[in-house]
């Protein structure tokens, strides 16, 4: 499922067509019942793992009312800033990127409205690059390398933006018959969780194709694991099947 705007990488370009799909559901972004329904229901599980190890890795209680204070993260593809708010709300310094200007006001508004800041940025990892922004303590890219153009570029771009033993974290969608199922047809045609075309399954990322991505930016694969439906207790969780949904941290250095 899709949960931030497309960014794209290679020559330099976003793949447009990506840009804009996720920028028309910018008014309804916020909306827990609507098209990002399915991103809303994962976000709590998604988020926590990720807080978790970030938390660890600089010696903090995951626990703590602000575990991630002082620390500087980066959001590529944050979409209207769902992921960006709880790292907000855990103590970190958030800088917001995405390339859809639309989805950056909604971004914006709602940060606003909630008394929360964030640093939203429009644009790609590279341009920020270019631009000299000094590395962060964590790059956050989620469902977004499925979107990209090229992905070995836009995980170089990712691990130039972090400092030395830095943490990337990301999560995709594995390229599997099971995600064709239910992350394709069935979210999209049967269930109708997700907008017609949201995604293109010859894009979903095997972890071993994303393994690969990240030890040629120099980035080594420090934790997995997959992201599922409980259904006794009708909420997501972080697991040990990958077949579908998936998370990665990978260490720079």
């Amino acid at each position: 499922m899709a949960g931030a705007s497309a960014t794209g990488s290679g020559g330099g370009t976003a793949i447009g067509s990506e840009i804009a799909k996720f920028d028309r559901l910018a008014a309804r972004w916020w909306d827990p019942r609507g098209p990002m329904a399915p991103l809303h229901a994962m976000n709590p599980a998604r988020m926590g793992w990720i807080i978790e190890r970030l938390a660890r890795a600089h010696s903090r209680a995951p626990g703590a009312p602000r575990p991630l204070a002082g620390l500087r993260v980066l959001d590529v593809g944050c979409g209207a800033g769902l992921a960006s708010e709880v790292l907000a709300r855990a103590g970190a310094d958030v800088t917001g990127l995405d390339a859809a200007a639309e989805t950056l006001g909604a971004a914006r508004a709602h940060a606003k409205g909630a008394g929360l800041t964030i640093h939203y940025r429009e644009g790609t990892p590279e341009a920020l690059l270019a631009s000299g922004e000094s590395p962060f303590d964590a790059v956050l890219a989620l469902e977004v390398i499925e979107h990209v153009a090229d992905r070995a570029a836009f995980c170089r771009h990712l691990a130039a933006l972090l400092k030395p033993e830095g943490r990337l974290f990301l999560s995709t969608l594995n390229r599997t018959a099971r995600s064709l199922l239910l992350a394709k047809v069935g979210a999209e045609y049967v269930l109708r969780l997700l907008p017609t075309g949201t995604h293109d399954w010859r894009m979903f990322v095997r972890p071993a194709e994303l393994g690969a991505d990240l030890r040629g930016a120099g980035l080594r694969v420090a934790d997995l694991a997959g992201l599922s439906f409980d259904v006794l207790s009708g909420r997501w969780r972080a697991s040990r099947d990958l077949g579908v949904n998936y998370m990665a941290m990978a260490v720079r250095g």
